[in-house]
């Protein structure tokens, strides 16, 4: 008898192992709100469609939210708090300042959830879910999003500042911003497509288009015509220029063409590590899109609070 009892508690650890493994693993859920708010993805998608049919480019700004919140500790909705007299958000970190946008949708959304199903669903599986619809609005790929997030009572202009990726950054900083979040270079290269959508404003490539070297002759003249040595630095321009509110490869062709317009979307084609993987992607669309829906799933489960940790936010922009 007594030669069993190890065994059976060796057997009773390795599956209290294996279940916290999956539990780890399934903390995110693609059906956890199917009892509790069942039309959830109804009502986000129906507002998103309203909204990219008023404005284009808000699938993009969106979008770019939720990469920009992910990359904070987190996917956790913390960009979407207000700064007030005894808090300090991320709404005016250098990356946020003047250009993040797109809030007001995501509060139109969390009005029409809230009403459907009270306090119950987070501002940060909103946010997931409305970038995926603007994707896919716009024409891009569709994938199924684990939800289960909750929302921070913390934000961090610090982290902002340093840790969201720089228009300005080289290949290795890039991959290495990245790396520190658990994405591969692969999934940088595959992310950055996102601007295949959206606008930049004349200050993030002011630098490109009159100091790089490795620029279309005739693109960098276009862009100076709207974006002056000095000044204009919110005149926008499209990252994209062939079909700009159009999800697409087309931004990989331009990145083979030199017509980059951030000079870290022309760094992941200028002779490096990833410059077979952009001419994959510029040649083979399905390739493009199922490498993005993948990377966006991955991207999305940056550091969730899930469980009893942080909040369901009943007003996303101010902690409850």
């Amino acid at each position: 008898m007594a030669s069993i009892i190890p065994m059976v508690t060796l057997s009773n650890i390795l599956l209290i192992l294996l279940l916290s493994t999956c539990a780890a693993n399934a903390q995110l859920s693609a059906n956890f709100y199917a009892n509790s708010c069942p039309n959830l993805q109804t009502i986000v998608r129906n507002a998103m469609t309203q909204a990219v049919n008023r404005e284009t480019r808000i699938g993009a700004s969106i979008l770019r939210l939720f990469f920009h919140d992910c990359f904070v500790n987190g996917c956790d909705a913390s960009i979407l708090l207000d700064d007030t007299a005894t808090f300090t958000g991320e709404k005016n970190a250098a990356p946020n300042r003047n250009s993040a946008r797109g809030f007001e949708v995501i509060d139109t959304i969390k009005s029409n959830v809230e009403a459907a199903c009270n306090a119950t669903v987070s501002c940060a599986d909103i946010l997931a879910l409305a970038a995926r619809d603007g994707v896919v609005l716009l024409g891009g790929p569709t994938w199924q999003v684990p939800l289960g997030r909750r929302d921070a009572r913390t934000a961090s202009q610090s982290a902002a500042n340093s840790q969201i990726p720089s228009p300005f950054a080289n290949l290795a900083a890039l991959i290495s911003s990245f790396s520190a979040k658990g994405l591969s270079a692969r999934d940088l290269t595959a992310l950055s497509g996102g601007h295949t959508i959206g606008l930049a404003r004349c200050t993030t490539f002011r630098g490109r288009i009159y100091n790089d070297t490795n620029i279309d002759a005739n693109f960098a003249a276009t862009r100076r015509a709207n974006c002056p040595a000095s000044g204009g630095d919110n005149n926008l321009a499209p990252l994209e220029i062939q079909t700009p509110t159009r999800f697409d490869n087309n931004y990989y062709r331009d990145l083979v063409a030199q017509r980059g317009l951030l000079h870290s979307d022309q760094e992941l084609f200028n002779g490096g590590s990833q410059d077979a993987l952009v001419r994959t992607y510029s040649n083979n669309p399905n390739t493009f899109s199922s490498d993005f829906a993948a990377a966006m799933v991955r991207m999305g489960n940056i550091s969730p609070l899930t469980g009893t940790n942080g909040e369901i936010r009943r007003n996303c922009r101010v902690v409850n």
